[in-house]
């Protein structure tokens, strides 16, 4: 249903985008450090699994307008790719505003730890409207059902994001750390990030 190309360049974008430090990876940063390897990576598997919900949003609402109107679909990838071009400006405006914090949630259990991971991610809206923008990009017309390609592409965007996370939270303390010691590092791989999401937004708003 996909092919090695269109994975790898799917692969490698989500990549750079789940590694670029924000709320989700910088709190399971946060938690490995304060709590243990353990916590943070429970936390982080939580947050992963959260994209599934969005990637069943994306599934039924991107199938629903590709039934109603090939117009529509072209009209929601046209304005996924604005979004991303937003998106991709507003990381350069703010790169390196982020930062690593402290404790959080001290006495939660790795059970409850998973739940607020996934709870956070699952009712994000700015991550409803990422997916939305952002699985469509990557859907080739012609290669099969929209609604199988977007599926597959949603499960690799966990399925990466469950491991770097996992990472993420394993090195928490290490990681962490040299972050601190190199604060010249986070506004580069926001930058990184954003002309990942200027250049995949300007392609679809280009080539639709």
């Amino acid at each position: 249903m996909l092919t090695a190309a269109q994975t790898l360049a799917f692969l490698a974008a989500a990549g750079v985008l789940t590694a670029t430090p924000g709320p989700d990876n910088l709190m399971v940063l946060s938690m490995g450090m304060s709590r243990g390897r353990r916590a943070g990576m429970a936390f982080g598997l939580g947050c992963a699994l959260g994209c599934l919900s969005h990637t069943l949003l994306a599934v039924a609402g991107v199938s629903a307008l590709v039934a109603a109107s090939p117009l529509a679909f072209g009209l929601l990838k046209g304005l996924g790719g604005a979004y991303l071009v937003w998106m991709g400006v507003q990381a350069w405006r703010h790169a390196g505003r982020a930062s690593v914090g402290g404790a959080v949630d001290g006495g939660a259990s790795l059970r409850q730890l998973f739940a607020k991971g996934l709870l956070a991610n699952a009712i994000n809206p700015k991550v409803v409207l990422f997916f939305l923008a952002f699985l469509p990009q990557f859907v080739v017309a012609g290669q099969g059902p929209v609604a199988a390609q977007l599926g597959l592409l949603g499960l690799l965007f966990t399925a990466q994001a469950a491991l770097l996370f996992g990472l993420l939270g394993w090195f928490s303390g290490s990681v962490g750390a040299w972050l601190n010691r190199r604060p010249a590092v986070g506004p580069w791989l926001d930058r990184l990030a954003g002309t990942v999401f200027i250049g995949l937004g300007l392609r679809m708003i280009v080539t639709r």
